[in-house]
């Protein structure tokens, strides 16, 4: 009876408990407990003055004074790492001042944009494996003097970085086998090597050090949603390219090569990155027309990228255009080579119809001669009483291939008697219809009336 009285412990006792046992460890030895994780995330830190200017700051965490406003930023490494990790990354070099319900709404999985202890938190995190280059991961903490950042792995163009060291602000040259790593001849500009080239072919942005320098926070919020936006394009663009180049290499190539695809299961693991970037893609539709109505009210968020942010919505529903057309050109490709596997396999079957086709006869040849009864041709069985034997067995033979036979034709010759059933049914009706509407033509005209109709 004293157990069936008792309840257990809910969430709210575990809280008292959890309360209790930190209050009883001292201050210095809580300290010590803490697990640090040196080296584990890049930190950045900028201070901006309002007018155009940055500098660099130390990691503190404070918020900006007067016109001045901070920018702390956290890249997360793009490991095998689960999200409880990841977690403890954050609150390692976020807390204090942040508290946990800010630390889980920063990592957490899922689109979300909403306030959270008086600041305004929007964040676009995929659940896939955090070491996919198709797993996006950037969330947001964001008040009037002050924004936090937290990315997987490196944003291109998200940083800032003195004007002057851009590449693409210099004079490149065409790289010679003569040219040594560190060379640069005067007049002759910087060498651009091939692979380098490559890569910045793939980008439709330019770099750190032509990036604008915010004057507001709201020019900072826009900033950093244009850089996610340039890094879904990125693998978009070089997606574009992988899928020209394997379409050039299937129409070049032969038998090896779409052999080898298919064995790889190329087009569908390339297929399900597609669908793991729309999901960022879907994320984003949902998040940011949020977070334009939610500036929309604050009264530091300038109206001018309130624009801004509607144009960058428009460019993500045209990005998901581009993703849907490329996800049905993947589709028409698989399916090709589904064709394409599916004659070679009919080819193999009809080689081997063909083969059975010879050695059917044969095999029929062999197997009537080699009975064990009597009264077979050609052999040296004489006895009278089992003369007959051999009759016999052919005959039960056709008689078997007759059943077989009446067993295909059958269900034609059903269909075949059903209709002429129904065609002679429909005859006799009409004859019948036909003939009590004589009648009463007749009989109408004879009497001078009218025709019901």
């Amino acid at each position: 009876m004293d157990l069936a009285q008792e309840e257990p412990a809910g969430d709210g006792e575990m809280e008292e408990l959890v309360r209790v046992s930190t209050a009883n460890i001292p201050n210095g030895e809580n300290h010590l407990q803490r697990t640090h994780f040196p080296g584990m995330v890049r930190k950045k830190a900028y201070i901006f003055d309002g007018l155009g200017n940055y500098y660099n700051k130390e990691w503190d965490l404070a918020e900006g004074s007067g016109q001045e406003f901070c920018w702390y930023h956290v890249e997360l490494p793009k490991g095998k790492q689960k999200l409880s990790q990841s977690a403890q990354y954050l609150i390692d070099v976020l807390c204090p001042p942040l508290k946990l319900q800010d630390i889980l709404s920063l990592v957490s999985n899922g689109p979300f944009c909403g306030h959270v202890d008086g600041a305004l938190v929007f964040r676009v995190n995929s659940p896939g494996p955090p070491s996919s280059n198709f797993t996006f991961r950037l969330a947001a903490r964001v008040t009037e003097n002050s924004v936090i950042t937290i990315s997987l792995g490196r944003v291109p163009r998200l940083g800032f970085s003195p004007v002057g060291q851009s590449l693409l602000s210099e004079i490149p040259s065409i790289e010679s086998p003569s040219y040594h790593r560190g060379e640069r001849n005067e007049g002759s500009g910087i060498v651009i090597r091939e692979h380098v080239l490559e890569f910045l072919l793939t980008m439709n942005h330019s770099e750190e050090a032509d990036n604008p320098v915010p004057k507001s926070v709201s020019n900072l919020v826009v900033h950093i949603i244009d850089t996610h936006m340039d890094h879904l394009q990125d693998v978009v663009t070089k997606l574009e390219m992988e899928l020209d180049s394997v379409e050039l290499e299937l129409d070049r190539g032969g038998f090896a090569l779409k052999k080898e695809m298919l064995d790889d299961r190329r087009f569908p693991k390339m297929h399900l990155n597609l669908q793991r970037l729309l999901q960022v893609i879907a994320h984003g539709e949902q998040v940011f027309p949020r977070v334009k109505e939610k500036c929309f009210s604050k009264h530091w968020f300038a109206s001018e990228d309130i624009g801004s942010l509607e144009e960058l919505i428009g460019r993500l529903r045209r990005l998901k255009e581009n993703v849907g057309f490329l996800a049905n050109r993947v589709t028409a490709i698989q399916a090709g080579l589904d064709c394409w596997q599916s004659e070679q396999i009919n080819r193999k079957l009809y080689y081997l119809s063909f083969l059975s086709i010879i050695f059917l006869p044969l095999s029929v040849i062999t197997g009537v001669f080699g009975m064990n009864v009597g009264g077979v041709p050609w052999t040296v069985q004489k006895d009278p009483a089992l003369k007959d034997g051999f009759r016999n067995v052919m005959g039960l033979c056709l008689a078997m291939l007759l059943l077989v036979l009446l067993c295909f034709i059958f269900p034609a010759l059903y269909s075949r008697l059903t209709a002429w059933l129904r065609r002679r049914s429909l005859k006799r009706t009409w004859s019948h219809n036909r003939r009590s509407f004589l009648k009463r033509t007749i009989g109408l005209q004879e009497r001078g009336g009218y025709l019901r109709i």
